[in-house]
């Protein structure tokens, strides 16, 4: 018998969610449903699904708070779908642990390539970028944790100690948005959030050193106000 990955879909329009589970049905995918904030509590506990599509505008809470308590207890993929396009929310909901934002209307191809990605980053336990002997290849660029270094066409691309951990926290979620916040945090503390600027400076020499065109990244990707993405191995 097959295993099919099951998605929960959490939208109280009755029309979207149709569409939805209609495309991912069509997609192999097993599918199960909740109108409410309440309810999808309820199913992931009974049914543990493999990834949670999640509208923010719920009619009996607000999508963020939900976010924020399942990840206090799982590290479920969760990957919002919401008609909100502000930065403020698209951020929230990443530093509360969002795995993807899709912002409304979106393309059936995007939102299968999100969720592939999501629940292959997920089934590798966060470390989908640390192929065996703990290295992240993707073209010519070589992150190896072992040594700590970066190397571009085999040779070292002599990042500073800041720089590597950047790269390397990147590396380490490859293909998702890691917010500037939860990334000035990790690196320098949570007494650092507030000011992008040294964050900024460090993001620049990376690119000068990893990248042929930093005006056209090639391996690490801005998106303008949230944060920075690392390409896929």
């Amino acid at each position: 018998m097959e295993i099919r990955d099951k998605i929960l879909i959490v939208e109280d329009e009755k029309s979207i969610t149709g569409f939805i589970s209609a495309i991912l049905q069509a997609n192999g995918y097993d599918v199960i449903i909740a109108h409410t904030g309440a309810e999808a509590f309820t199913m992931i506990s009974s049914h543990c699904p493999d990834l949670m599509l999640l509208d923010l505008g719920l009619p009996d809470m607000d999508g963020l708070s939900i976010i924020s308590t399942v990840r206090q207890w799982t590290q479920l993929p969760i990957i919002v779908v919401s008609a909100r396009n502000h930065e403020r929310d698209k951020v929230d909901a990443l530093d509360r642990g969002a795995d993807d934002y899709v912002t409304k209307p979106f393309s059936a191809g995007e939102l299968l390539a999100r969720i592939r990605v999501a629940i292959r980053h997920n089934s590798l336990h966060g470390d989908a970028a640390l192929q065996s002997g703990g290295k992240y290849v993707i073209k010519d660029l070589t992150v190896d944790l072992d040594k700590h270094q970066v190397l571009l066409h085999g040779e070292n691309a002599r990042l500073t100690q800041n720089e590597f951990k950047i790269v390397l926290l990147l590396a380490k979620c490859a293909g998702k948005v890691l917010t500037y916040d939860f990334i000035m945090k990790e690196i320098w503390g949570p007494q650092s959030m507030g000011s992008n600027q040294i964050l900024r400076v460090n993001m620049a020499n990376i690119r000068r050193k990893i990248e042929k065109d930093p005006a056209q990244p090639e391996y690490i990707f801005t998106e303008i106000g949230v944060g920075y993405r690392m390409a896929e191995a």
